[in-house]
């Protein structure tokens, strides 16, 4: 499947958050997904991406940011109306300034949690992206720095907990394998890379 192939997916699904297409990217953190969302939101011409990494309210806080996006965005978006969320200041410690999410034909959302079942209604489609552990941990280190090293070791815990009670991976509608190089299996100069799917 091209990236070209996704977006036309992601097009063709049926809106269930009113007129709006919401296509949820999730999977453990390291695995790609920002990647992923960044390239198909390009793909769709420029869509807003939404990330989880501004709901959650740190490193403690997986469990809480799916409440945030039903009542802050997707809800909002199912009454037809422009929905908007507060930015969590990692550095600060609490949320910051708020960020509009007007009504559009696509809402990309990426991030751990993006496909739990409370969201489920509200999706178009749900992607799950998966890599090794020991790639997703060294790229999350790299990014990081190895100061956060327990962070990461803690909140892969959580999400395991949580990918294993939601089943997420069993209800995704695509299965990508983030340890592929988006654009591996393309010239350099090809703009639409193509996706490794799983199983």
């Amino acid at each position: 499947m091209t990236l070209a192939a996704l977006a036309d997916a992601a097009r063709a699904s049926r809106p269930r958050a009113a007129a709006t297409r919401v296509v949820g990217i999730d999977g453990p953190a390291g695995a790609g997904k920002t990647t992923l969302a960044a390239r198909l939101a390009e793909q769709l011409g420029g869509v807003q991406v939404l990330h989880m990494d501004d709901l959650y309210p740190g490193w403690d806080g997986l469990a809480e940011a799916p409440a945030r996006l039903l009542e802050w965005v997707l809800e909002p978006l199912s009454r037809g109306a422009a929905a908007r969320y507060r930015r969590w200041d990692w550095a600060g410690g609490h949320y910051a300034e708020w960020h509009e999410v007007p009504v559009a034909p696509v809402l990309v959302v990426e991030g751990c949690g993006a496909g739990v079942r409370a969201i489920a209604p509200y999706l178009s489609l749900l992607v799950w992206v998966e890599a090794p552990e020991e790639l997703r941990m060294r790229r999350g280190i790299e990014r990081d720095g190895e100061a956060f090293a327990p962070h990461w070791r803690r909140w892969a815990e959580r999400e395991r907990a949580l990918f294993a009670a939601e089943g997420t991976r069993r209800r995704a509608d695509l299965r990508v394998d983030g340890s592929v190089p988006l654009d591996a299996a393309a010239p350099p100069q090809d703009r639409v890379a193509a996706l490794q799917l799983l199983e």
